[in-house]
């Protein structure tokens, strides 16, 4: 496909009305950017839109409530950036270090709430959190500085801090991991394909986050090119593009993408309709 070719218009579907915030945390790839020991232009930039740390967006929901999709790493940098004080629950869309290991940084935010934090995922997620984790579910910890969980697999839509949250199912490679549908806003991160039966769940979504890692095809994730055509299928009033190395520099990359279409960056706020 062509980045110039534009989006067709479809049908949407009636929302709720409510409106709630989307606030990309990081949206870069596992590595972050800029890279470690790398001098390309990218990493070298002085454009702050090329800081991306690693993925995850915060969703603030009517009420007070939130959602934090994936605990990356760098989630205390994140936390004190965007001035975070709660967070209700946390979708995970699978185990890898670069979407999971902030989440001892979550202690301070059960200690404010003094409840345990609800994190949900598919099966094989959460056990693999409970692997890498197991130091929190241990006896004799009480006191002793580890995070209070409350591991739930979903296999189907499911209620999160009052909202309902239907995940959508992709594949990260060979590993089948969840994207999630908040009402008509979609993310879907580290995404290389989207299976037949996923397709439907992803119809009349507004707002799309989508994986597009680099132009150089890659075996996990969307190219730039890939991505932009589940766009056009998709056909959402808005797309932005995560996961995005530094291969991609921010205004070069974004002067070749077509209509409706952005590179998300970190620190950008949207609205999205529930």
């Amino acid at each position: 496909m062509n980045p110039s070719t534009p989006l067709r218009a479809a049908p949407k579907e009636q929302g709720r009305g409510e409106r709630a915030r989307v606030t990309f945390l990081g949206t870069g790839t596992s590595h972050g950017v800029p890279m470690i020991a790398c001098e390309c232009g990218t990493c070298t930039s002085a454009d702050p839109r090329d800081q991306r740390l690693r993925p995850s967006v915060l969703v603030d929901l009517p009420g007070g409530r939130t959602l934090l999709i994936d605990a990356a790493p760098d989630l205390r940098a994140q936390a004190l950036r965007h001035r975070i004080r709660r967070v209700d629950a946390i979708l995970f869309t699978h185990a890898h270090a670069d979407h999971v290991l902030g989440l001892d940084e979550t202690r301070r935010f059960t200690a404010l709430q003094r409840c345990a934090m609800p994190c949900y995922g598919d099966a094989e997620t959460i056990a693999e959190i409970r692997r890498v984790f197991a130091y929190a579910f241990r006896g004799g910890q009480e006191g002793g500085g580890v995070p209070r969980l409350e591991l739930i697999p979903v296999s189907a839509p499911f209620d999160a801090a009052g909202q309902r949250v239907v995940p959508v199912p992709v594949f990260h490679g060979e590993l089948a991991i969840y994207g999630y549908r908040l009402g008509q806003f979609a993310y879907l991160t580290d995404c290389s394909r989207i299976p037949d039966s996923s397709w439907p769940l992803l119809e009349g979504v507004r707002v799309l986050v989508i994986d597009a890692l680099r132009d150089v095809p890659h075996p996990t994730h969307f190219t730039l090119e890939q991505a932009l055509e589940a766009v056009v299928r998709i056909a959402p009033d808005r797309a932005l593009l995560t996961h995005v190395s530094h291969d991609l520099g921010h205004a070069a990359t974004s002067s070749r993408l077509p209509p409706r279409v952005e590179l998300a960056y970190d620190g950008l706020i949207v609205d999205i309709e529930l």
